[in-house]
């Protein structure tokens, strides 16, 4: 008896931070839910893709980049500090730490530091911040390039308004200035942010992790990829968004890749049809 009110007082918990956020935003507490929960319950239909274990030098082959890599050195340093950042506000890092959000871990924070390093983008997008983990990298490689910057399109955690703010707090003020934060989800900003630029030449999906939506996102960033232009797509393991881009899109080279930890894969796609 004890072990099913326990059981009944957790499950409640769970759903308080759910009816605050419904209070608060109930239609887009219904927007946002069918696809919350597709991604939270892996619905979708997935085939087990072929992982390259040898990912990171694949990845620099690709990029016309030197192997070994001179500037992947620098970035344990830049995750540990963001580590000590979050660490300072109270928050932990890594998996599930935003909700059942993760912020960008190692494996994928190295191919967008060494992306950003060696394609010297004038234009990143991403969309999902999170704790903006993923968004300091970018903005302190583009700092290294002194070059270019970075729009960011997030919708904080839909479903938990205590987390919203939490969202972004990993990016310093000193990096803030080649940064634009666009709020709301990539359905309704990112054909906008698209139909104003020339090209991107490197794109970052890290949000609603759906077959629909991931697609939906590389399509519309497809339309102004440059030649050499990379996507780096996180979390393809519950769904075939990327593979069905992959399929459709034979100009782009793509890669699939493994996490430290093996609980995830993100995939790669480098646009090699223009060049």
């Amino acid at each position: 008896m004890a072990q099913t009110r326990g059981v009944n007082q957790a499950r409640a918990q769970k759903l308080i931070p759910l009816l605050r956020a419904f209070t608060a935003d109930p239609a887009g507490v219904v927007r946002a839910l069918p696809g919350e929960l597709r991604q939270k319950r892996g619905t979708d239909q997935y085939a087990e893709p072929d992982i390259d274990e040898a990912w990171f030098e694949h990845l620099h082959g690709l990029l016309g980049a030197s192997w070994p890599c001179p500037d992947s050195s620098e970035l344990g340093a830049l995750l540990a500090d963001i580590t000590s950042r979050l660490e300072a506000c109270g928050l932990p890092a890594g998996r599930h730490t935003y909700g059942w959000y993760s912020d960008a871990e190692q494996s994928l924070c190295s191919a967008i530091w060494c992306a950003v390093r060696h394609v010297q983008p004038d234009l990143v997008i991403e969309t999902g911040v999170a704790h903006g983990v993923s968004s300091r990298v970018v903005l302190e490689a583009l700092g290294r390039n002194d070059r270019g910057r970075l729009v960011s399109i997030d919708l904080p955690h839909p479903l938990d308004h205590r987390l919203h703010d939490q969202t972004g707090v990993a990016v310093t003020e000193g990096c803030r200035t080649r940064w634009t934060y666009v709020a709301g989800s990539s359905q309704q900003r990112l054909p906008a942010v698209v139909a104003g630029i020339d090209k991107v030449q490197v794109f970052i999906h890290d949000s609603l992790h759906t077959a629909k939506n991931t697609l939906f996102e590389m399509e519309q960033v497809a339309a102004k990829m440059a030649p050499g232009g990379v996507m780096l797509i996180d979390d393809i393991k519950a769904h075939n968004g990327f593979a069905t881009f992959a399929e459709r899109h034979p100009g782009y080279q793509t890669i699939v890749c493994p996490t430290p930890d093996q609980l995830g894969i993100f995939g790669i796609a480098v646009n090699t049809a223009a060049r």
